[in-house]
């Protein structure tokens, strides 16, 4: 099973790819750690951004997509530009997409910590949270 873990933050879309084959974890290389957006209000640059995400995760054959859920309210919220990321990736035709919540995240963590250090992985540290979210979906539906 490969998984694209995703944040989305500002104008980019984080990501992490991750496999699960016979119980082993696997963090793919990718040719990029992000797909980035320059005008979300222009209508072409937003179709460009979803044809490059989805284009990413056929290149890598990626099953799924898990997004990390953001807050719609508070001090905290999602930005609208963000949203409006959210949804482009959601609606690429043939890509299984599910939004998954911090609480969720945070559950399997507990459950099934890092065998090894975040720092140690060799991603770059802001796919750190893109990283978590693919590595409790896999163990969510490994376990």
């Amino acid at each position: 099973m490969k998984i694209c873990g995703v944040e989305i933050s500002g104008n980019d879309a984080i990501v992490s790819l991750l496999s699960l084959s016979d119980g082993v974890f696997t963090i793919l290389d990718c040719r990029v750690a992000k797909v980035s957006i320059g005008d979300a209000n222009d209508t072409q640059k937003m179709k460009d951004f979803q044809f490059s995400f989805g284009k990413l995760m056929q290149d890598y054959q990626i099953e799924k997509v898990v997004i990390r859920q953001r807050q719609t309210k508070g001090k905290f919220a999602g930005g609208a530009v963000g949203f409006k990321l959210e949804a482009a990736i959601q609606l690429i035709e043939g890509i299984s997409v599910d939004v998954v919540p911090a609480t969720e995240i945070k559950e399997q963590l507990k459950r099934n910590p890092l065998a090894v250090p975040f720092k140690e992985t060799g991603l770059k540290q802001y796919q750190e949270q893109a990283f978590l979210v693919a590595y409790a979906c896999v163990m969510n539906s490994n376990g």
